[in-house]
């Protein structure tokens, strides 16, 4: 051989690893959720902040297959499969306990990062917060133990009520709705179960509420109130009835008051989680992350459109007032 060819060759063999790695497919991740796009846009918006300090943008060095259910929960089985197709590098799984339950359904291989506001431990997606095992881990904000303090937190907002109702969707796991059922007997409390699983089940359950001349309103969480959070602070407003949410997304929206975990919060940790597992680490080796404060927000402006005045007890606690 001779030794120009010999150089050359050497050069060609240098260049081929980096041609060979520049040219090898951005990794997927696959997104997983019960609801529609748009109310989750600031959700989403943390968590690709969430993904970009874990070393990855969007469109430059991953590449994200969406699948929105829009609310049809039915879907999530095949969507979930879709994405497995799709040989995503990590599956994320947000919206509610369906959507996760959905996403370990289809892979027992691929890795899934979940945000909910339920028990991990209670729908059985993991045995261990601290060391999940398989293939599975994520983030919880914890809206569904709060129901009973959100029941006593309206009862001190409207003390004299007699009657509160409770808007439900029965299409999904509602434990909350239990504890704070529960709550109301231990005072005495009168609750109405309103059940909405839809946008006209929505307006319907509202309607309800006004013939049985229900005091206040507590929302359950739940995909589909945020999803329809506008829809359903405007007819609470409309109809005068003071009403709390799990998300301070409701408040700014113009409901009246919120107490729960931060939901953005929840979601730019699983942005997080999932630049972490695209760079090698294992599920197993992340813990199921917990909520470390709860906010309580308050619209007084909304109040005041109510003819509502808060206890000013109540103001001193708030961590949050929109004036």
């Amino acid at each position: 051989m001779k030794r120009r060819d010999f150089i050359a060759g050497l050069g060609s063999a240098a260049v081929w690893p980096i041609a060979a790695r520049a040219q090898r497919p951005m990794p997927v991740i696959g997104y997983l959720h019960s609801a529609s796009a748009e109310p989750y846009a600031p959700m989403m918006a943390a968590f690709r902040q969430g993904l970009a300090e874990a070393g990855y943008v969007e469109g430059q060095n991953v590449a994200i297959e969406y699948r929105w259910a829009e609310g049809r929960f039915n879907r999530l089985p095949s969507l979930a499969a879709e994405l497995v197709t799709r040989q995503a590098s990590v599956i994320v799984a947000g919206g509610g306990d369906l959507s996760v339950v959905a996403a370990k359904a289809s892979t027992t291989s691929i890795p899934i990062v979940f945000t909910i506001g339920g028990d991990p431990l209670g729908y059985r997606l993991v045995d261990n917060l601290g060391r999940p095992s398989g293939n599975i881990t994520g983030v919880t904000f914890f809206t569904i133990t709060l129901g009973p303090k959100r029941l006593e937190l309206l009862r001190e907002l409207v003390p004299n009520g007699a009657k509160i109702a409770m808007l439900v969707n029965p299409n999904s796991l509602n434990p909350d709705a239990s504890e704070v059922q529960a709550a109301a007997r231990k005072l005495g409390q009168p609750v109405q179960v309103l059940h909405a699983g839809s946008e006209h089940e929505i307006d319907t359950a509202f309607r309800s509420l006004v013939q049985e001349r229900a005091d206040a309103l507590l929302v359950i969480s739940n995909p589909l109130f945020t999803n329809r959070r506008d829809q359903i602070v405007t007819l609470a407003n409309y109809h005068r009835v003071p009403s709390i949410y799990s998300l301070r997304e409701f408040v700014t929206s113009g409901g009246l008051i919120s107490y729960g975990a931060s939901i953005r919060d929840a979601y730019y940790k699983a942005g997080i989680y999932a630049g972490r597992i695209l760079n090698g680490v294992k599920p197993a080796d992340l813990p199921v992350l917990q909520p470390t404060k709860f906010e309580l927000v308050i619209n007084l402006k909304t109040a005041n459109a109510l003819g509502l005045e808060i206890p000013p007890t109540l103001l001193a606690r708030a961590d949050e007032v929109i004036e």
